[in-house]
C-alpha cells in the first residue's frame, strides 16, 4: 500500500503540470521483497547427521513477501513541439538543457520561453538570467535570430528602428554580429539530476558536472517553438485507476487478515 501511495504522488504531480512547458515526467519504481521458500510441515523430515542435518520436506513453491518503493525517477523522453511564432521561445530538439543563472548557482532548464529585460538581458520568467556561453546574454537590439547551433546574430544597421520586427527572414540580414551562443549543456547521467521546481534541475554528484554540449552531443535549437510537456494525460489517469485499485484490493487483504487473526485468538481463548 506504501509503494502505491508513492506511485500515486508521482502520478499526481504529472497530472498536476501536464501545461508545464519543457516538464518531464515521473515515474515511481518497486522493488520485490525476497521471495519465501515453503515446505510442507513434517516432523520425521529433518534428517540429522555428524556434519549437520537436512530438511527433506517436499517443497510447496515459492511465496512472494509483497514490494516497496525504491526510487523516483525522471523520464527524458522528447516533448512535442508547440509553434508559438514568438522569438523569444526556444526549444530543444534532442537531448540537453539551457542553463540559466539564479541565486542559488546555475540551473538547467528545458523550458525555452524567455523574456528580455529592461536592460537588455534574456531572462526566463522567474527572472534569472539566461547563459551564453561568455556569461549572461545581452541584446544590444530588439532585432536578433537565433540559428539551430544557439548562435545569436543581430542586425547592426538597424539600431535605429527598434520598432522593427525581431524575426526576420535570413535574406534580409546583412552586416550582421555574433552576440554570443547559447549555452546548451548536456550530463554523463541526466537520469540522477535533482528537481528544483519551476523546471529546473541541479547537477548531483550521480549525475556528473555540466559540460557544453559539442558537436554530435549538442540539440539543434529552433526559435519560435516551445516544448511541451512529455506526460500523457489519458496514460497518466489510467494508471491512476490501477493504482487505486491495487490499493483497494490490498487494503481488503489486510482487513480480511485481521479478521481471520482476530476469529483465530477469540476462538483460542474461547477453547
Amino acid at each position: 500500500m506504501q509503494a502505491q501511495e508513492h506511485r500515486l504522488d508521482a502520478l499526481s504531480n504529472n497530472l498536476a503540470n501536464v501545461d508545464l512547458t519543457g516538464y518531464k515526467r515521473d515515474v515511481s519504481v518497486e522493488k520485490a521483497f525476497p521471495e519465501l521458500m515453503i515446505r510442507r510441515f513434517d516432523r520425521e523430515s529433518t534428517i540429522a547427521f555428524p556434519m549437520g542435518s537436512v530438511n527433506t520436506a517436499p517443497v510447496v513453491g515459492k511465496l512472494g513477501t509483497g514490494v516497496e518503493y525504491n526510487e523516483t525517477f525522471t523520464v527524458f523522453e522528447q516533448g512535442a513541439l508547440k509553434e508559438t511564432s514568438n522569438p523569444f521561445d526556444l526549444a530543444l530538439e534532442d537531448e540537453g538543457f539551457f542553463a540559466v543563472q539564479t541565486n542559488d548557482g546555475e540551473r538547467y532548464t528545458r523550458n525555452g520561453s524567455f523574456v528580455l529585460g529592461k536592460e537588455g538581458y534574456l531572462l526566463t520568467k522567474d527572472g534569472y538570467f539566461v547563459e551564453g556561453e561568455n556569461g549572461p546574454i545581452q541584446l544590444k537590439l530588439n532585432n536578433f535570430t537565433i540559428d539551430k547551433q544557439g548562435r545569436i546574430w543581430q542586425n547592426a544597421d538597424l539600431a535605429d528602428d527598434p520598432n522593427r520586427l525581431v524575426s526576420m527572414d535570413e535574406n534580409e540580414w546583412t552586416n550582421t554580429e555574433l552576440v554570443d551562443t547559447l549555452k546548451v549543456v548536456t550530463f554523463d547521467r541526466p537520469r540522477h539530476l535533482m528537481k528544483q521546481g519551476n523546471s529546473l534541475w541541479a547537477s548531483t554528484e550521480v549525475s556528473g558536472e555540466a559540460r557544453i554540449a559539442e558537436g554530435s552531443d549538442r540539440p539543434g535549437v529552433i526559435q519560435g517553438f516551445l516544448e511541451g510537456s512529455n506526460v500523457n494525460s489519458v496514460r497518466e489517469m489510467v494508471n491512476m485507476i490501477e493504482v487505486n485499485r491495487a490499493y483497494e484490493a490490498n487494503q481488503k487483504v489486510i482487513t480480511t487478515h485481521d479478521s481471520l487473526l482476530d476469529k483465530l485468538i477469540n476462538s483460542a481463548v474461547r477453547y
